[in-house]
């Protein structure tokens, strides 16, 4: 059988490795970090003994049941909803905007017809074909709404003018007409008992896969391998040769306090002048588990320098432009296929970023029987 690399112990190098393992394929999975999981990686803090998300907030939701069913194989998921909240000019609503975000925040009652009316009437009409994140914003919720909940809160974000965005970052504002604060519509939502840690953990503990962490490969050394699987930094691998990609990566603030710091998993702070972007506190992802103690982080977003960690690709024009150089440079590679969020430059759900994987390694293997060739990418990156 062909001998595989898989570089990067995230959840898509994970998916792949597990599915060919058992396929019996022999694989070497590589991580240049001291733990597996990628950004998803899960640790108890040891002066509170509460689940951390160490690279911040993931909360497990899709709408895809394969993908539900597939997860479920490596830990129990237990219940749980995400209901974020933000504060912004001195009051706490509920995200994402709905009915009672609404009534709150102008003082009515409207119903859902009422509701629906009223917020035609002050999103700015005159805005047909909005560009730019500020006009997407404005063109929906009105003035507003946009400058209580959005503009402050995305130049943190991404620091830049919301009219500096592409109105797609913005893709589809979520108004909701009935009270329901549930943030994510996926029909399938959970944590998983044990953390993600845990998950790719299990995925990864096979006979014929063997993991290196703490261990670079170069372009050089994956050569000697029949296949690589690269969820690494899709730049890195060229050697950076036609420039760094944009990212902007998060910075965590850790504050420990005794009983409840925010009474909820996560809120947002929309005032530009609070200089970080949300609060986060992790004992309430784990809402089976009881802790006198609790953890929180201050979430605070920046430019991604050389040796900081990536988070989301920023993919304005210029990064387009770049990414497109490297796309080309990709497919006249052999032997090499890019996955994941850093390795196709794009953000990703944890459950795309599985179902990507699972059709990944369903390809893989079905070609070995074809002799069909596995090609640098299954998803246009620019897609």
């Amino acid at each position: 059988m062909k001998k595989i690399a898989v570089i990067g112990a995230g959840f898509s190098g994970a998916v792949i490795a597990h599915e060919a393992a058992k396929a019996g394929y022999q694989l070497d999975v590589f991580d240049a970090r001291s733990h597996v999981a990628g950004n998803c990686h899960t640790e108890r803090d040891e002066a509170t003994n509460v689940m951390v998300h160490a690279y911040g907030p993931h909360i497990f939701h899709t709408s895809n049941e394969k993908v539900w069913n597939y997860v479920q194989q490596f830990d129990e998921f237990m219940p749980f909803v995400n209901r974020v909240k933000t504060v912004t000019r001195g009051r706490v609503f509920s995200l994402p905007i709905n009915l009672l975000t609404i009534n709150q925040f102008f003082g009515k009652t409207f119903n859902p017809r009422e509701a629906e009316t009223f917020m035609a009437s002050v999103g700015d009409a005159s805005i047909t074909d909005p560009q730019t994140f500020e006009e997407q914003a404005l063109r929906f919720v009105g003035r507003e709404l946009y400058e209580a909940f959005f503009k402050g809160y995305t130049t943190k974000q991404w620091g830049m003018h919301p009219s500096q965005l592409p109105a797609s970052i913005l893709k589809r504002l979520p108004v909701r007409f009935n009270y329901d604060d549930n943030y994510y519509p996926s029909t399938y939502q959970g944590m998983p008992r044990h953390g993600y840690t845990h998950i790719v953990q299990k995925m990864l503990d096979h006979p014929n896969i063997q993991v290196h962490l703490n261990t670079k490969i170069s372009r050089t050394e994956a050569g000697g391998y029949d296949h690589v699987f690269y969820s690494g930094p899709i730049d890195a691998w060229f050697g950076y040769s036609e420039g760094r990609l944009g990212y902007r990566t998060l910075d965590f603030h850790a504050e420990r306090h005794e009983g409840d710091y925010q009474g909820n998993a996560v809120i947002n702070y929309g005032d530009e002048e609070v200089p970080y972007t949300r609060i986060s506190e992790h004992k309430h992802f784990s809402p089976w588990e009881r802790h006198e103690k609790t953890l929180i982080f201050k979430e605070y977003s920046r430019y991604c320098e050389e040796n900081d960690t990536p988070y989301y690709p920023i993919r304005l024009a210029n990064e387009k432009s770049q990414l497109r150089q490297y796309i080309e440079m990709a497919k006249r590679e052999s032997g090499i296929t890019f996955v994941g969020r850093l390795g196709t430059y794009r953000y990703l759900d944890m459950h795309i970023t599985i179902a990507e994987a699972l059709d990944v390694a369903e390809r893989f293997i079905a070609g070995a029987s074809t002799g069909e060739t596995m090609p640098a990418f299954l998803v246009d990156p620019l897609g």
